[in-house]
């Protein structure tokens, strides 16, 4: 029954870390396909380009929400011990990554990594202080350079060092270096747009002008 509760999570996760919000929501509001359209990339950051700030502010809650429900809501009654959390946590975020419902090719990462974190830290403790350090980091560095990708880099590497430091158990860590991982690969065009000087950015009033 463990093998099998376990591998429902791992279905279920990547299920529900597979629905397309943003490719959903430029249907619904424009009826366009938005992997046409801005970085043609399907999630949160595009939508607030190509859909608005409403429509991206949805997308950006319901994929942080896909993160959270496999780790407290699907691992919290099929396998609620930590490696049926950290399953849950792979399962959502390869979801939204490799979504199965666009011939497996999603988003980066990013929202539902933070919905992941954020049930981690519901469901064990001892990640919490790690975790919102984490998130800091990534505001900070958002405030600094205006350019999210670059933020979420340096937060998705800060993460697994913030768990060492913390002394998180061991699994975590490992989790920790997968979603950095993932992170640092999916974001590889936005690398090398940032080295070319190309990467979008939010100017805030403090950055100098161009």
């Amino acid at each position: 029954m463990g093998v099998i509760n376990l591998l429902a999570v791992v279905v279920l996760s990547y299920l529900i870390g597979s629905i397309p919000t943003a490719y959903i929501f430029g249907k619904i509001i424009k009826n366009i396909d938005i992997r046409e359209h801005g970085s043609g990339n399907v999630g949160a950051t595009n939508a607030f380009r190509v859909l608005g700030k409403g429509p991206g502010t949805a997308v950006l809650i319901i994929d942080i929400i896909k993160g959270v429900l496999p780790i407290v809501v699907v691992a919290g009654f099929l396998a609620p011990y930590p490696f049926g959390r950290i399953a849950a946590a792979v399962g959502a975020v390869c979801g939204h990554n490799w979504t199965c419902f666009l011939n497996f090719k999603g988003g980066k990462g990013i929202a539902t990594t933070l919905g992941v974190l954020i049930g981690l830290t519901v469901a064990i403790p001892e990640a919490r202080v790690a975790v919102l350090l984490c998130v800091l980091t990534w505001g900070i560095s958002f405030l600094i350079s205006g350019i999210v990708s670059i933020s979420s880099i340096i937060a998705a590497v800060a993460l697994p060092i913030l768990m060492v430091v913390f002394a998180v158990p061991t699994s975590l860590i490992l989790l920790s270096v997968v979603f950095c991982i993932f992170v640092v690969f999916r974001h590889r065009p936005n690398i090398q747009r940032f080295l070319r000087g190309q990467e979008s950015k939010v100017r805030m009033p403090w950055h100098p002008k161009p």
